[in-house]
């Protein structure tokens, strides 16, 4: 099957995937751009699993002071050469965290790192006003979806990209990942506000 070039650039300027992995992707597809992206975002993933033993010694801070000096944001991400790390893709997606956190404030970088006291908190207030009479694992479901949209509130790799809100910070990173062949990891945060 023959893939327009048109339709590879297209796919290419949505995800930022490289050239081959465009194709194989729509081939894969039969040239469905929404599909290819599903396969990209897959393919992204599958290939951080397989990267997660390398070590990230390599990387950048990035920053970003919001005008008027108000905010401001410190961001460590890590890879796994000083090639990668001084890319301009990868220096982008640093800045672009750091506006990211300026904009959204994530408490944590992940949900693993949310303390249990403030999951017990949440799954309180998220049972609270829910017939108690339901079945268990009803209960169970409600709180776990509300815990899941918490999370997507509070947690930086869980949330809405700021500039992009179809994809999260973690899809952006797997993007990042598959496109420059390399293990990225967003080793920790700190914003500043005045007042």
């Amino acid at each position: 099957m023959s893939i327009d070039v048109a339709t590879i650039v297209e796919l290419r300027k949505k995800t930022g995937a490289g050239f081959a992995d465009c194709k194989e992707a729509l081939e894969n597809t039969n040239s469905d751009l929404e599909e290819a992206v599903v396969f990209l975002r897959k393919k992204g993933l599958l290939d951080i699993k397989e990267r997660s033993t390398k070590s990230v010694l390599e990387g950048t801070v990035g920053h970003y002071i919001h005008t008027g000096g108000k905010i401001g944001v410190l961001i460590e991400v890590l890879c796994e050469t000083d090639f990668v790390s001084k890319s301009p893709d990868f220096q982008s997606f640093a800045r672009d965290l750091a506006i990211h956190v300026a904009a959204i404030d994530p408490k944590w970088l992940q949900k693993e790192d949310v303390p249990e006291d403030v999951l017990a908190k949440e799954r309180e207030i998220a049972l609270a006003g829910v017939d108690k009479n339901k079945p268990p694992q009803i209960l169970e479901k409600i709180a776990n979806g509300r815990l899941l949209k918490f999370f997507k509130e509070t947690c930086l790799l869980e949330q809405a990209f700021v500039k992009n809100p179809d994809i999260t910070i973690q899809d952006l990173l797997g993007a990042l990942a598959s496109k420059v062949g390399e293990r990225i990891v967003v080793k920790r945060f700190v914003r500043f506000a005045i007042g």
